[in-house]
């Protein structure tokens, strides 16, 4: 084990480039590291002293390493990162929280663009403008732009099936295109303005439309004044809560780093076109020895392995391999990347600025957690647990009258809700009766074993909860207990929370196996905290429940014909008005139908006939 262990590999290995990997006794990836010369670095690790106290643990505990040599470093970079990011070692500076963010898209498949929101990868014909970083952001920069331009945003089977203007056009957010209120030509200038002001040309638009506000009251045509008036000051709004808009900046990300007691923030901000479009802070997993250097190396790497970097990278800190990140990340966007460590003028502002962020940041959320780890106390004294739950499970079920029911399962620890870990089930006991809560708990929780027993069997992946809150009273624990019972589980602790007395907030009872109910003092600090843990599994599984019932009023049998995709869809409902319609229509008319071949209208025809 250990440096002997590692040493044993030195033989072996030349001096290509590549990633290594370096596992523990039970074959789990402690490390993952890139290099330029395979052997040195690896000899490195050999060395039996000169290393950090996080380092010298990882080598004690490497038994066996793996390798994987690449054709260049640049090669190797990348996929390093990308394994990180696969397996989460545990002594590597981890990225936990890395969505993919929204853009704007202005959509060219149609005579009249619609312009909309979007997220994930850029597969539709158009314009796309961002990142933006929250969803947040691009609905209010939408929102100013309809009112600026009157651009729609309905879905093109909307647009198509309008008769009249909707209430959109009522209140001057649209300017009605699916009803000829508009010319093509005229609709064309309007996208031609959102587009260029999106693009940073926001200063030549707004001259051009006072010029023709000045024009129009000139002519004493006062309503169009009004309306051209309107929309200076919705643009001039969208610029307003911007911010800070950089003259000298036309596209960069700005990332600050501030370290402090062993955490570390990292905060973002997006400048495109001149514009700041929001900012996003990042909290990687990171220990108390690593260096800024590293953290920041670390932060680029996974940060942009989903995404494409723009032009510049301002950043607080130095990486100590910046030439080859920067090929990285210019062979990855396909343009040339800059990465720049700003020192004075308008950029070192911009990074100051960051930085303010990051360390409030950080200082907020290091006050919360210190909170949370009271209250995490306060809920192990109340309970009976033997030390603080890292991990607090919350089951709930929603339905009506037994229809569309749905499990849901939200997970707490010490940085607070854990979102990226909540799960929904969708009740398919075909025995159950409906309404039956006992049976839909014990479903769930059956199905929620079963795979936490697969998957992490020897409870070394954090993946098991310390502590079970069910929404319930006796015959709800019962029922899991029995569960849990069943599948050899007995040392996870659970607790139902009831409504009590008259089903008032504040007189909670708690249930637990074979014991008393009882209750916690009415302005206990620990009791709003489960309080605040069962509404967010209520908030979370009635939202699950409303989207299956929404989903199931608005299902089209059309979608379950083999053969039948979207523009099918559209050319039968086009035809006969509704899929009640299709389903009557006889073999001849379905072959009438424009794109639907012979043998398709015969599918269409035996589907429902079948059905029937």
């Amino acid at each position: 084990m250990g440096h002997a262990c590692i040493q044993s590999y030195l033989r072996t290995l030349d001096g290509s480039p590549g990633v290594y990997r370096m596992l523990d006794a039970q074959a789990r990836v402690l490390y993952v590291g890139k290099a330029r010369n395979l052997k040195a670095r690896v000899s490195n690790y050999a060395r039996p002293s000169g290393h950090t106290a996080r380092i010298a643990r990882m080598i004690r505990e490497t038994v066996s390493m793996m390798f994987l040599t690449t054709r260049t470093e640049t090669e190797a970079l990348l996929l390093e990162q990308n394994l990180i990011k696969q397996l989460k070692p545990k002594y590597n500076v981890l990225l936990r929280d890395d969505k993919s963010f929204p853009n704007i898209l202005v959509a060219k498949d149609h005579a009249f663009p619609q312009i909309k929101k979007h997220r994930g990868a850029k597969k539709e014909k158009g314009a796309y403008f961002g990142p933006f970083a929250s969803a947040g952001a691009v609905n209010r920069v939408l929102n100013q732009l309809q009112k600026a331009f009157l651009l729609r945003n309905c879905s093109d089977a909307m647009f198509s099936s309008r008769s009249r203007p909707c209430l959109l056009y009522q209140i001057k957010r649209c300017s009605a295109p699916c009803t000829g209120q508009i010319s093509e030509a005229e609709y064309a200038e309007a996208v031609r303005d959102a587009e260029r002001f999106l693009s940073g040309r926001s200063t030549r638009v707004q001259e051009e439309l006072a010029e023709q506000m000045q024009a129009a009251s000139d002519a004493m045509e006062f309503e169009r004044a009004a309306a051209l008036r309107d929309r200076i000051r919705a643009l001039t709004s969208v610029q307003t809560s911007q911010g800070i808009n950089p003259r000298g900046v036309a596209e960069a990300d700005v990332i600050a780093l501030h370290m402090e007691g062993g955490q570390a923030c990292v905060q973002v901000f997006f400048i495109r076109a001149h514009q700041n479009w929001g900012n996003k802070d990042f909290y990687p997993r990171v220990g108390a020895d690593v260096s800024a250097a590293e953290v920041m190396e670390a932060f680029l790497g996974q940060f942009y392995d989903n995404k494409e970097a723009p032009r510049q990278l301002l950043l607080s800190d130095g990486i100590e391999n910046a030439d080859l990140m920067t090929e990285a990340l210019s062979e990855k966007a396909g343009h040339k990347v800059e990465i720049l460590v700003p020192q004075r003028g308008e950029k070192a502002e911009l990074i100051s600025g960051a930085l303010r962020n990051a360390r409030e940041s950080l200082a907020r959320r290091m006050s919360e957690s210190a909170t949370q780890a009271k209250l995490l106390q306060g809920v192990a004294e109340a309970f009976g647990l033997d030390s603080a739950p890292q991990r607090i499970e919350v089951y709930d079920n929603s339905h009506i009258q037994g229809t569309n029911a749905v499990g849901a399962m939200i997970v707490a620890g010490p940085e607070g809700f854990l979102k990226n870990q909540y799960r929904k089930f969708n009740i398919r006991g075909d025995d159950l009766t409906p309404g039956d809560d006992f049976g839909m708990m014990k479903e769930v929780l059956t199905r929620r074993f079963t795979r936490l027993l697969k998957e992490d069997p020897d409870r070394d992946k954090g993946l098991w909860p310390d502590l079970l809150l069910i929404d319930g009273g006796a015959g709800q624990v019962s029922a899991v207990y029995e569960i849990m019972e069943e599948y050899g589980v007995e040392d996870v602790p659970m607790v139902g929370v009831a409504k009590g007395i008259d089903r008032d907030a504040g007189k909670e009872e708690f249930h637990r196996p074979g014991e008393n109910a009882f209750a916690l003092g009415h302005n206990d600090p620990v009791l709003y905290f489960i309080q605040r843990l069962r509404d967010e599994a209520h908030r979370f599984a009635i939202g699950t429940h409303r989207a299956k019932r929404a989903k199931a009023v608005s299902a089209n049998p059309l979608d379950d014909i083999p053969g039948v995709g979207a523009t099918r869809k559209r050319a039968l409902l086009a035809h006969f008005g509704s899929a009640k319609a299709v389903s009557r229509a006889n073999l001849a008319d379905l072959k009438a139908v424009d794109g639907v071949s012979d043998a398709l209208a015969e599918t269409i025809y035996d589907f429902f006939h079948e059905k029937g």
